[in-house]
């Protein structure tokens, strides 16, 4: 598995956003339920890709 990193705040912002993005979405057929898939599995899974390339991350480890 990848290194996490999303941190603990943002996880929970991409998994509150990534439901109310696709429960709109289905509500009305839209396309845009695949950002909340996205947002919800990036957000479950503790990891960005979209970070990785950049380096960045939100993740702190517990030292």
């Amino acid at each position: 598995m990848a290194h996490k990193n999303v941190g603990h705040i943002d996880r929970i912002v991409r998994i509150v956003l990534g439901v109310l993005i696709l429960s709109v979405a289905i509500y009305y057929e839209s396309l845009w339920g695949i950002l909340g898939l996205v947002m919800l599995a990036s957000g479950t899974l503790r990891f960005c890709p979209v970070y990785f390339p950049f380096g960045f991350s939100t993740h702190r480890e517990k030292e």
